[in-house]
């Protein structure tokens, strides 16, 4: 058992400050819980000011992960072990910060999100039950050296280790609570700065009739600001084109390309003393003359619809619905005009989970599929879209273990409805149906696709291609409120031919007059 030395700075700051050490390994000990507690408090402060998956959020994983066994190394060694003891938890916590040097040697590239590195794990692992073996079952089997007055301090002084790693449990497990807290925080706060700045243009991803990919930036009038000008034979390459221009064209300059001296012309000379050179500044963009007209109409029923008619007689859009009055289809026809220029593209293959924000200003999801049908919805809204988006991931990962129930409701309809196991009301079906069996045939369709689905974010509206039951492809334009805002009316033989009527009414829409 090693005595205390002197000339020691911890050794005389603990004997000041806590009081004569019986032990030089009580005061070693001692720092060491103290490193282990400034490692873990380090680890997460670094955590809040680093991105997910980058080196340095793996540096701050390291740091938290360092703390665990230097706060029972140092728990450990306090106590009047003999040397076997001793070693074998410095064994131990030198084995674990082998493992974390080697995790953060390797993150994020290295690491597999799923199922981590197994090496590393195990590593970490086996040094931490090896410094916990030190401090409880090697003291058992070892005969005490100290006196009872000594094995008196060395149990206050456990107890008092094992109250400050409960705190210290404590305050991390408060943390984690305020970091996941201040991740929903952020997220609202991105939510709110994305649609504080919503842009009159978007930009759009297709594919030509060649089978190439291409994008362009779409006024919300129609005009088409800008273009890719060449296809790409993938889609990553078209992407990583108009992300490209994304962040290069906000703060690009404007360089003015001087014509050679025999092309210059002398009725419009560069004044000599100009500090610049002169820039041509092109006149605004005029809307988009359309080649349609908006006909209001009533029907048999005595309802108002709309058509949008081409100047060659097609009909390229319709309400889809009736109105109770003139006024209310006059309503849905501004609508259409206002959102169907940066309205987006949703592809659904076969699948996937809209998430948006209905009338009540509440973020609610709803699994569609390719042919047009609402598979499934989340049956409650929530205040914030962080919410919404982890209610999704909850049943896209544990749709197999989770329960569906299927009743029959008061009108003889059978509907189904998805719950954990706490008995909390995860998603339905939303609508109902006539049998049970039609019923269990929704079910087995949100099995098959809620795993795979991507997950899609709405704007304001959205343009849905689908496949019907006749095997045409059709269109709508659907509000993120759920809304039909208008459709095709007519089938097309195939998707591009559906797109096309897409773009004829993003073109001719905006500034259609009424009849």
């Amino acid at each position: 058992m090693a005595q205390p030395t002197s000339d020691n700075v911890l050794l005389d700051w603990y004997s000041r400050r806590i009081g004569e050490p019986a032990t030089s390994d009580e005061v070693t000990g001692y720092w060491l819980f103290v490193a282990g507690i400034v490692l873990g408090m380090a680890g997460v402060a670094l955590f809040f000011g680093t991105t997910a998956a980058t080196e340095s959020r793996g540096l701050a994983y390291g740091l938290v992960a360092l703390a665990p066994p230097f706060v029972l190394l140092g728990a450990t060694i306090r106590f009047p072990l003999r040397r076997a003891a001793t070693t074998l938890g410095y064994s131990g916590a030198i084995l674990s910060s082998i493992a974390v040097v080697w995790f953060v040697a390797i993150f994020p590239g290295g690491w597999a999100v799923t199922t981590g590195q197994t090496g590393v794990i195990v590593l970490y692992a086996v040094g931490i039950v090896a410094t916990g073996l030190a401090g409880t079952i090697i003291p058992l089997l070892t005969e005490p050296l100290l006196t009872e007055s000594q094995k008196a301090t060395y149990a206050k002084a456990s107890a008092d280790s094992a109250g400050e790693i409960a705190a210290a449990n404590e305050r991390t497990e408060d943390l984690e609570a305020e970091t996941e807290e201040l991740e929903a925080e952020v997220d609202d706060l991105q939510t709110a700065a994305d649609e504080s700045r919503q842009s009159a243009a978007r930009f759009e991803l297709f594919a030509d009739n060649g089978g190439k990919f291409r994008w362009r930036l779409r006024h919300r009038n129609g005009n088409i600001i800008a273009d890719s000008s060449q296809g790409y034979t993938a889609l990553h390459n078209a992407q990583k084109g108009m992300q490209s221009v994304r962040r290069n064209a906000l703060g690009a300059g404007t360089l003015r390309i001087e014509p050679e001296p025999d092309a210059e012309s002398e009725d419009d000379p560069v004044p000599e003393d100009a500090d610049e050179p002169i820039v041509a500044v092109p006149a605004a963009v005029d809307e988009v003359d359309s080649k349609a007209t908006f006909e209001q109409f009533t029907d048999k029923a005595g309802e108002s619809r709309w058509r949008l008619r081409h100047d060659n007689g097609n009909i390229i859009a319709d309400s889809g619905e009736g109105y109770s009055s003139k006024s209310g289809a006059k309503k849905s026809i501004d609508r259409l005009k206002e959102y169907v220029g940066p309205a987006d593209y949703l592809w659904f293959d076969p699948a996937g989970f809209e998430v948006y924000r209905d009338n009540a200003n509440e973020w609610r999801w709803r699994l569609v599929h390719r042919n047009g049908n609402i598979l499934a919805d989340g049956g409650e809204g929530y205040s914030r879209r962080h919410d919404a988006s982890r209610a999704v991931d909850r049943i896209r990962e544990r749709v197999d273990e989770l329960t569906f129930s299927i009743s029959e409701d008061s009108a003889g309809e059978f509907r189904w409805r998805l719950q954990n196991d706490g008995g909390e009301i995860l998603g339905d079906s939303g609508e109902g149906y006539s049998s049970q069996r039609e019923a269990q045939n929704a079910v087995n369709r949100v099995k098959n696709h809620a795993s795979d689905a991507d997950t899609l974010e709405i704007g304001v509206a959205a343009f849905e291609i689908y496949e019907d039951n006749e095997g045409k492809f059709r269109w709508r334009l659907r509000h993120r409120n759920g809304n039909i805002l208008a459709d095709c009316g007519d089938g097309y033989a195939n998707r591009s031919k559906a797109r096309d009527g897409i773009e004829s009414v993003k073109r001719n829409a905006p500034g259609a007059a009424t009849e």
